[in-house]
């Protein structure tokens, strides 16, 4: 007995390695800190307007078109093909990085990048459904914190690369193509989850439970029960034979599962606390993928890449320690979230919107790189908070459905954004009052959740206040032995 449980302890061990593996070489990409210089010189000969307007707008659509239909395949197919979709999808970005030409085939790109944005809910959520719970929050540390170390290893190898070894920007691509190709061969080598988190009955369970009969059927009483029990949930087994019954098996599980989403959808948002939290987690999430999409425009706008030697690949590795740092800093905090969390979410907020206008404002490029290291910073800090508050009033379910609809609402209003503010087809405005309007953005969810916590902090205040003078009158109305005591007892 205690052999398998040794056995069973250990499985989560490979599964998790192949992931952390898989999740290092297709985060470990040199080429995208210099995405926008790329586009922009000899090698594409864009216009910044071109990338701006017309280029980087298609992302953003297409994550937002893919990501419901993702994420609920992710979970019917099981994870693993998903996972390998988007190894896939990486590697055709880079091959046609490396050599194809035009508008048509980057505009392609975008589309496929989104693609691969969608399909990230795959990697963050496949470990859940083949380890035991008790190893969640270790496995999902792992699998987190590979991806931070992956991304600061490649843009620091990216920065060396360019600044010492004067490495162009083609070779940078070639290195990410050698990576990511090395994710898709890791893929295949994912265990296949035995069932998904939602949709729980699969076909093989199904051909399991569903069986032909046999001679030997009276042998086995339980089996017969269990067929009749079948059989009345199917009455037309007979008629249409064991193949449909399956199918149509299958097809009443699916709905089920979409109904019990739907139940989860209404529980969840219908607490007003985390209705408040997964408001900000969305509006403030539009704000941040929209600055980290076009944040290389506005350096280039700074300074050239063109004329200069430029330092994005630096920035992004710092800036991605730091926000790991401020991250793991957070479990260590100790905060009344129910008091303080709006508050906080309300300050750093505004220091999100400070940093925005810095970074507009400044002609000095280091200014406006620490500018952003501080909005990164801000923003990971916030969001982890946001993440672990939501995730410890939620089973499993509920928060992988919070999870993907959060982001599904601030990519509705990154699109909205995009289409009134970027996109050559709205305003098409400049990268420069871009981020005035992005700084404006943030100012505006701060004033929002400052005004908010300080009502909240006063109404618990107030409502602390009014239960002990509750408590003392309750005291005071008590005859002296029964005053004493509990006198003695509040103290």
């Amino acid at each position: 007995m205690d052999c398998c449980k040794a056995v069973r302890d250990k499985q989560w061990i490979y599964p998790t390695l192949v992931l952390c593996m898989y999740g290092f070489f297709a985060t470990m990409k040199p080429a995208e800190p210099f995405l926008t210089p790329y586009l922009v010189g000899p090698y594409k000969n864009f216009t910044i307007d071109q990338v701006t307007n017309q280029l980087f707008p298609i992302w953003t659509y297409s994550f937002l078109a893919l990501l419901i239909p993702v994420f609920l395949f992710t979970d019917y197919f099981r994870y693993k093909p998903i996972i390998i979709a988007q190894g896939i999808a990486l590697v055709i970005n880079y091959i046609l990085l490396l050599f194809a030409d035009g508008i048509v085939a980057m505009r392609y790109l975008q589309f496929n990048n989104g693609l691969v944005s969608a399909t990230e809910v795959a990697y963050y959520s496949y470990i859940y459904s083949i380890v035991d719970a008790e190893h969640y929050q270790k496995v999902t540390s792992y699998c987190r914190s590979i991806t931070l170390i992956a991304y600061t290893v490649g843009s620091t190898m990216a920065q060396l690369l360019v600044s010492l070894a004067d490495v162009s920007y083609f070779y940078l691509n070639a290195i990410s193509l050698g990576s990511v190709t090395v994710a898709l061969v890791i893929s295949f080598f994912l265990p296949m989850p035995r069932q998904s988190i939602f949709f729980q009955s699969t076909a093989e369970s199904s051909n399991e439970t569903i069986k032909p009969n046999t001679s030997n059927d009276y042998l086995n009483p339980k089996k017969n029960i269990q067929e009749s029990a079948e059989n009345s949930v199917f009455p037309e087994r007979k008629q249409l034979g064991i193949d449909e019954t399956v199918r149509i098996k299958e097809k009443n599980d699916f709905l089920k599962a979409i109904l019990q989403l739907w139940s989860d959808f209404k529980t969840c948002y219908s607490s007003r606390n985390l209705l408040l939290w997964s408001f900000w987690w969305a509006i403030a999430t539009c704000g941040y993928y929209q600055t980290f999409n076009y944040v290389q425009v506005l350096w280039d706008h700074i300074v050239p890449s063109k004329n200069s030697s430029i330092f994005n690949g630096g920035v992004e590795a710092l800036t991605t320690l730091t926000g790991a740092i401020t991250s793991f800093g957070v479990g260590y905090v100790k905060l009344d979230w129910a008091i303080w969390g709006e508050l906080v979410l309300g300050i750093f907020s505004g220091v999100s919107s400070a940093a925005l206008f810095i970074m507009d404002y400044t002609d000095n490029i280091w200014v406006c790189y620490a500018g952003y290291m501080l909005f990164k910073a801000s923003y990971m800090l916030l969001i982890t908070i946001t993440t672990f508050h939501i995730a410890t009033n939620l089973c499993l379910e509920r928060y992988a459905l919070m999870f993907g609809i959060n982001n599904c609402m601030a990519l509705i209003l990154q699109t909205i954004l995009t289409i009134i503010v970027v996109d050559s087809r709205g305003l098409g405005l400049d990268i420069v009052t871009q981020f005035l309007i992005y700084g404006s953005y943030y100012a505006l969810i701060a004033g929002l959740f400052l005004l908010r916590g300080v009502h909240t902090f006063i109404h618990n205040k107030l409502k602390k206040k009014r239960k002990n003078l509750e408590e003392d009158f309750t005291i005071f109305t008590l005859d002296p032995p029964t005053q004493q005591m509990c006198t003695n007892t509040k103290l």
